[in-house]
């Protein structure tokens, strides 16, 4: 990470602290459906430190600290901070961790994944999104986190297996190929469903003896994970 903390003294100081008791509101509110009254002090803190304006476009920066999703153009959104923090946090990482993501959009999730494990592995299937999302998490020194662009479907498979797994874009099914390259012991967050319909936040556990249980979690609305037959130039 670099050392200057490119929020100090900034105009969105007063809105990043806004949107922190926001998040600590919803994990009070939705705990009847989570079973979290409140984010860990790790996911707090990545939330705190990264600077959401830096990962949206430049005339959206003004509403970078509301809690709402973002578009990022290509037809994809950078997540609710919400969500961000709920998903981050039901990884339960404890920082010595190699995760994976499914998604990298502008790269947000990927560097708050960053301060909460020691490695992350993420993939981005629209090319533009994926190259300006790696120079970005360069510049501002997440230098834990390597980007791929490719198919989501397929996985990371020479690095596997990975501790986490979180995926945001929502399969209709659960990717067995991801569930096969997460670790005994590990933990999967994904989205359910199709597009337009009804999705559901998903927390997929695989036990060390490789019994796999899916735990529905939310209710949610995301983008739908994009194969690469799929792809449109």
């Amino acid at each position: 990470m670099a050392e200057k903390d490119p929020l100090e003294g900034a105009a969105f100081a007063e809105k990043r602290r806004r949107l922190m008791r926001e998040l600590e509101q919803d994990a009070r509110d939705t705990a009847f459906w989570t079973g979290r009254k409140r984010f860990s002090d790790g996911t707090m803190a990545a939330m705190a430190a990264v600077p959401r304006h830096e990962f949206v476009r430049e005339r959206d920066e003004v509403v970078a600290y509301v809690n709402r999703p973002q578009s990022i153009g290509h037809g994809q959104t950078i997540s609710q901070p919400y969500i961000v923090a709920l998903m981050t946090d039901m990884l339960d990482l404890d920082g010595t961790e190699k995760v994976l993501e499914i998604g990298t959009g502008s790269g947000y999730q990927a560097a708050v994944l960053s301060l909460v494990s020691a490695r992350v592995h993420t993939i981005e299937i629209v090319e533009p999104l994926g190259l300006a999302a790696q120079k970005k998490l360069k510049q501002l020194g997440y230098d834990n986190v390597h980007v791929r662009i490719g198919d989501g479907y397929k996985g990371w498979p020479e690095e596997a297996p990975f501790d986490a797994i979180m995926v945001t874009a929502a399969p209709e099914e659960i990717p067995q190929e991801l569930v096969r390259q997460l670790r005994p012991g590990g933990r999967m967050i994904v989205p359910i469903g199709r597009a337009h319909d009804r999705q559901t936040l998903t927390l997929v556990v695989k036990f060390l003896d490789g019994k796999v249980t899916v735990e529905s979690v939310l209710p949610v609305a995301f983008v739908p994970m994009v194969k690469d037959k799929e792809k449109k130039e």
